[in-house]
This record gives C-alpha cells, structure tokens and sequence, in this order.
C-alpha cells in the first residue's frame, strides 16, 4: 500500500488502548478513587481505527486493576474523533 491520497498509516488500537487507560487512570487519581467502574469513548467513523480490535484490546485492559469490571461503552460519531468521554469511579463515598 503507497502513501497515495487517502492513504492513513495503520493505527495500533493496543497503543491507543493502553493511553485511553492512561487517561482514566490519570482522572480517577486526583479524586482517590479505588476503582474505575466506567469508561465511554468516542470513536469517529473516519478515525482509521479497527473498533472490534480497539474494543478487544480495552475490554482485556479493563479486566485489570484498577479497572477490573470496569463496563466499557463505545459511542460511534461521525468524523475522525477518538475521545474518552465519560468516566465513573468508585470513590468509596457512600452517597454515590
């Protein structure tokens, strides 16, 4: 395959994964949450990403701590869009 017009070079959805981990991870931090319960992304339909390998590789990660259980929601959108979008977490507060 050349990098003739429309030519994107392969995503690597574990990277992108892992850094979508990161962010929650980092989020989660400042509000010493214990666990992450919940992570929605975003995923353009113009993002060049595989969703069934992205989703394969973040459901693997969120099966770890501090994600273990953590339910995992792809929202498709139009465009090139790859965001996290929502996050819930166990802060261990009972009026939660």
């Amino acid at each position: 395959m050349g990098a003739g017009a429309g030519w994107r070079p392969p995503m690597h959805e574990l990277s992108l994964a892992l850094e979508v981990c990161r962010i929650a991870e980092q989020h989660a931090a400042p509000h010493a949450a214990s666990a992450v319960r919940a992570v929605a992304v975003t995923v353009g339909a113009e993002s060049g990403i595989e969703v069934d390998n992205f989703r394969f590789c973040l459901e693997a990660l969120l099966g770890e701590p501090p994600f273990a259980g953590a339910r995992l929601e792809l929202e498709p959108a139009a465009g090139d869009d790859l965001k996290v979008t929502y996050l819930e977490v166990d802060d261990g507060r009972p009026d939660d």
